[in-house]
């Protein structure tokens, strides 16, 4: 599969601004003491499935997008999942 440098620089720049936002995200919850190990795991897999999907979507190729979309989500799920047991704790 040839690379174009159009394809190349897109690719670069969905990574760059997914390693971004997933930075800014970090930053954002500094302010808090701790993640749970669901937590921090379900954010790594929401930022690989995005990078995924992003990097499907580029290259147009649709069984990565899926598969991304699907790993980002199951991220989020993880990450809700580690919310709700440290909204438990902080309630006991």
């Amino acid at each position: 599969m040839k690379f174009t440098n159009m394809k190349r620089a897109g690719l670069s720049a969905a990574i760059i601004l997914s390693l971004c936002s997933l930075s800014a995200y970090a930053e954002e919850k500094q302010d808090e003491p701790y993640m749970n190990k669901d937590q921090v795991n379900g954010t790594v897999d929401e930022a690989k499935g995005k990078v995924k999907e992003d990097t499907g979507k580029i290259l147009n190729d649709k069984s990565l997008e899926r598969e991304g979309n699907v790993q980002k989500n199951v991220g989020k799920v993880q990450k809700g999942v580690g919310n709700i047991k440290e909204d438990i704790k902080k309630d006991n």
